[in-house]
């Protein structure tokens, strides 16, 4: 039995303190080891097989152009006001060191020429889409080769070679480009450090010491740190994309103190029982540990589910992420209870700080201020949980209309990525974008490259740079560039639209659906439409037609947990039903923020955007877990309340009202921690974290503590029916479980409602 072996597991831990943290701290000492020695660094590579982008990059890598590699671009103005570069000689001249010095970076493969663009007169260099009509914006485009040969080092010269020519060049120098995208720091030391310390605070308000605080918070920096090194190590294996260490750190901050939050509860409740710490810490993992490796096993099962998509880069993003919500798990079940036996009775008292402040508390809820410290809060929880049971109907209706109502704009969601436009002003890249758009038009910052196989036609490419060139989607075509070799053509051409704007999107999908099939006729030549803004719009199609599949197998699996952890057929469906309402508000409410603008500036959202593609996919199957934590946690208690009573309204009352408070808590905790990242300055980030916070706050309160108790009551003893032959064929192993997987209370279980 699951609960047996934790039990053991957590008495173990708990009675050989010393020895269960020097491994820890072995191990987080082997990991950090191992990332330096043999981890990589996190890289995009937006790609996925069977994608026209993709076929149209395996064209332009067989020709050998070098368009298959990274590119930057160097944006420029001259400082004074009102100079162009056709009448200011010294911003000419700077110009061509500039051109010259970026040409000597290591792994530059060559760089556009607007300088001499410029020498050969200004139609030219308007028609090469390298200086500005007006003269007053020049870009230098630098291609790199693939991303498998360039690491952080490369855009690190880049951009050092900007500070110092910035210094010495009567020029304005901004940079952007894809090597911004796939070598830059993601966001987070921040955040994570705001996050521990308002998940301090509220651990110390929760329990009033400053020792039960502490423990939670050293669980989970220890299984993060162990948790992010090993993702540092797979990055040496695999391309690990860069949201992957931002999301896991986010992820394993919140289930980490989460986890450690259940168990330590039911340790202190243990404690005032008058048992002895080392049972106590025991009994708390054989408990509240089994709810914490369900429900970790559901979050990681539901990440890696992400491969259905056939993407790599989400798959890799998802195991990377299911290795930290591991580590936490592991952590819970024994760094924990080792932390709870060294803290030995202490834990089971509040400091002289925290009684005051319960003091206080209970004073002015009118209640004795020598009561125990978790009855005040336990019995305004029971008023509340028995007046939504006694008023089932209206509160069950009118939570449901809230949410639904919520999740009313998700049918406006629109998926892409954020260009560099929605980026803050204080980063080069979105200065670089807006000068771009200034001088070129936005379509500049996201051009497509047509790979064509003319197979023979010798026609094929003068007709596709007509039909191409007339389309209302394009505002120019780039001279057209032929390998002699193997006969592949590239064209560049530049949408009259910006890369995350829908009708660029739109664009993509006329060209390949009407003008390149026009151009071609029924001849054996071939074409396909690249670039990154095309791999984005593709990846987002295919994440978007996968995703029903995805949530269909996540639904079903869930259900089938949760049917053999409770013995019941209602309760995992009305689970199932409950979180995907819940989920759903998330989604429309970030819709609401980031697509139509609602509430943006509060967190620093300069731009309305779309939904970044993989983003709901990866929502889903991260909140379908966590929110499994709060439905195992708070319905493991009701149903060891009815197995020990048999009373169903009772064991809604009383099994809701003893969790209440933990799961509040813990849910402050994640939203605190997910709203930390919110704020960061990538809106890819900023979408985990607040689409993440909103889902953990409204599954925590209207649906845990109105939703569950209505409906439940709603149920009555309906809620534990089984069918007979049903039961028979659920397994009882370490999934399945038993009555004796209740907590021991010294009086015998109730029988299970089965169909006889």
């Amino acid at each position: 039995m699951l609960s047996k072996a934790l039990l053991r597991l957590g008495a173990s831990a708990a009675r050989h303190p010393w020895r269960v943290i020097a491994a820890w701290l072995v191990a987080a000492t082997l990991a950090v080891l191992a990332a330096v020695a043999f981890g990589g660094r996190t890289a995009d590579s937006m790609t996925a097989p069977g994608l026209d982008s993709q076929r149209a990059a395996e064209l332009i890598e067989r020709a050998g152009t070098g368009q298959e590699g990274m590119t930057a671009q160097v944006v420029v103005t001259p400082l004074d006001d009102g100079a162009t570069f056709f009448d200011h000689d010294s911003a000419h001249t700077a110009l061509t060191r500039l051109q010259t010095e970026v040409k000597r970076l290591p792994h530059v493969l060559g760089t556009s020429d607007p300088a001499g663009a410029l020498d050969a007169g200004g139609d030219t260099a308007v028609r090469g889409g390298l200086v500005s009509a007006d003269g007053r914006i020049a870009v230098v485009r630098v291609q790199y080769p693939d991303q498998s040969r360039l690491s952080a080092e490369d855009l690190n010269a880049l951009v050092e070679l900007g500070d110092r020519l910035r210094a010495e060049l009567p020029l304005r120098i901004e940079m952007g480009g894809n090597l911004f995208y796939a070598f830059s720091d993601p966001d987070g030391g921040a955040s994570e450090l705001i996050g521990l310390l308002a998940a301090a605070t509220i651990l110390f308000l929760a329990f009033g010491s400053l020792v039960a605080a502490a423990l939670p918070i050293g669980m989970a920096v220890f299984g993060l740190t162990v948790g992010v090194a090993t993702m540092t190590v797979l990055a040496g294996v695999t391309d690990v994309p860069t949201f992957a260490p931002v999301l896991g750190s986010m992820v394993g901050l919140g289930v980490g103190i989460d986890y450690a939050l259940f168990v330590l509860a039911r340790h202190r409740e243990y404690l005032a029982c008058g048992l002895d710490p080392h049972e106590a810490a025991g009994r708390a993992v054989a408990t509240a540990g089994r709810p914490v490796v369900f429900a970790g096993g559901t979050v990681v099962v539901s990440i890696l589910g992400m491969a259905v998509a056939n993407v790599p880069f989400m798959t890799v993003g998802g195991l990377a992420v299911s290795i930290v919500v591991l580590t936490m798990v592991l952590a819970s079940v024994t760094l924990l209870p080792a932390f709870l036996g060294a803290a030995g009775p202490r834990l089971g008292r509040a400091g002289r700080i925290g009684r005051a402040l319960r003091a206080g508390w209970s004073g002015r809820l009118g209640r004795r201020r020598d009561a125990a410290p978790d009855a005040v809060p336990a019995a305004g929880w029971r008023r509340w949980i028995g007046h939504v049971s006694r008023h089932p109907v209206p509160y069950a209706v009118g939570a449901a209309a809230l949410l639904l109502t919520a999740a009313l704009p998700v049918l406006g969601l629109r998926v892409g990525l954020p260009d560099d436009g929605s980026l803050p002003h204080s980063r080069t890249e979105r200065r670089a974008y807006d000068l771009v758009a200034e001088g070129f038009g936005p379509g500049t910052n996201g051009p497509l490259v047509i790979a064509v196989d003319p197979a023979g036609d010798p026609g094929v490419l003068d007709r596709l740079v007509a039909k191409v060139a007339a389309d209302p989607g394009i505002a120019s075509v780039a001279p057209t560039h032929v390998d002699r070799a193997t006969g592949i053509a590239t064209l560049v051409v530049f949408p009259t639209t910006s890369p995350q704007d829908k009708a660029t999107a739109d664009t993509i999908a006329r060209l390949r659906t009407d003008v390149l099939p026009t151009a071609i006729g029924h001849g054996p030549a071939r074409a396909h439409v690249g670039g990154a803004a095309a791999s984005l719009s593709d990846v987002g199609r295919r994440t978007s037609q996968r995703l029903p599949v995805f949530v269909a197998a996540v639904l079903a699996m869930s259900f089938l947990l949760l049917m053999l952890v409770f013995r019941s057929v209602l309760v995992p469906l009305k689970a199932v039903l409950l979180n995907l309402l819940s989920i759903g508000a998330a989604y429309g409410i970030m819709v609401a923020v980031f697509q139509w603008g609602w509430g943006g500036a509060l967190i620093g959202l300069e731009a309305t955007v779309p939904i970044v593609s993989f983003i709901p996919m990866f929502l889903f199957a991260i909140l379908f877990g966590l929110s499994m934590d709060y439905e195992v946690f708070l319905l493991s208690r009701v149903r060891e309340e009815y197995l020990r009573t048999g009373d169903n309204g009772a064991a809604i009352v009383e099994g809701v009202s003893r969790t209440a408070r933990i799961i509040t808590s813990a849910a402050l905790i994640m939203v605190a921690v997910f709203l930390s990242f919110a704020v960061a300055e990538d809106p890819s980030t900023k979408m985990f974290g607040l689409g993440l916070a909103t889902a953990i706050f409204i599954d925590a309160t209207v649906v845990r503590m109105v939703l569950v108790p209505a409906t439940m009551t709603l149920l009555g003893r309906t809620n534990w029916w089984l069918p007979k032959w049903l039961d028979r064929m659920l397994p009882r192993g370490p999934v399945g479980t038993d009555d004796t997987d209740a907590e021991p209370t010294g009086e015998a279980p109730r029988p299970r409602l089965v169909d006889r």
